[in-house]
């Protein structure tokens, strides 16, 4: 089984947060990659034992414009078809929506959602969201659900839809599940100006919920790659040597 997780962000000092730091926690080494200033994705998926796309501040829909984004949507397409577990988080999640042949847009009156917002499973979603509820937003657009994927949790009325899996091993989330305090205050400092936006919760807010439900959450993420077949690595190894 590869040792490496392929990683996807967008800015040029964007990090993987806690969701790279429990991938480490497992063992992987984690290569970093953004194709939006110009880093050049992998030509074989099966190389990686999953990859993970995480969110930006443009947008999925920017493919006729930016180059990166192209690039990323054709990619997920590769890592689809190689069966290779794929995890899209905010924009991540928006990208493989449209991989699939989805739409992204904008809500219509100009609503975010921004600070911990509570999700619903769907019935039979249930056991994926035992350990957290609660999640922390940072989006001004959303995903509908592509063909051939599964609604597995719904939010508000602004943004219904928050996370669909494909098959087994291929997962969209509006949420941010890598979000650490480190990175709460950074992206207030630097989207400081959406937070007057209609659905944005105040910075405060942010602060209160990463002490409710970081733990949480944090379980949550770990049952997820567990699901996914994204194992720790030392125990993997220790089974196939039995």
């Amino acid at each position: 089984m590869p040792d490496r997780v392929l990683i996807v962000v967008h800015q040029k000092h964007s990090t993987p947060g806690r969701v790279g730091e429990l991938l480490e926690a497992r063992g992987y080494a984690l290569d970093r990659r953004c194709p939006c200033i110009e880093h050049p994705l992998p030509d074989n998926p099966r190389d990686y034992a999953a990859v993970v796309v995480f969110g930006g501040p443009m947008s999925a829909n920017d493919c006729q414009s930016l180059d990166g984004i192209r690039h990323e949507i054709d990619f997920t397409k590769r890592v689809l078809d190689a069966d290779v577990p794929y995890l899209g988080i905010c924009l991540g999640g928006q990208i493989l929506a449209r991989a699939l042949g989805g739409t992204v847009t904008p809500h219509p009156e100009q609503h975010v959602e921004i600070g911990y917002t509570r999700v619903e499973p769907v019935p039979g979603a249930e056991p994926l969201f035992e350990h957290s509820r609660f999640f922390f937003q940072w989006h001004r657009e959303g995903f509908d659900v592509p063909p051939g994927a599964e609604l597995l949790a719904t939010g508000t009325n602004a943004f219904p839809n928050q996370a669909f899996r494909v098959g087994d091993r291929t997962y969209g989330l509006q949420f941010h599940p890598e979000i650490t305090l480190a990175m709460i205050h950074r992206w207030n400092l630097g989207g400081g100006h959406r937070l007057h936006m209609p659905g944005a919760q105040p910075k405060r807010a942010h602060v209160k919920g990463f002490e409710l439900f970081n733990d949480g959450i944090e379980r949550w993420t770990n049952t997820l790659f567990d699901r996914m077949g994204i194992p720790a690595l030392t125990a993997h190894r220790a089974e196939a040597a039995e």
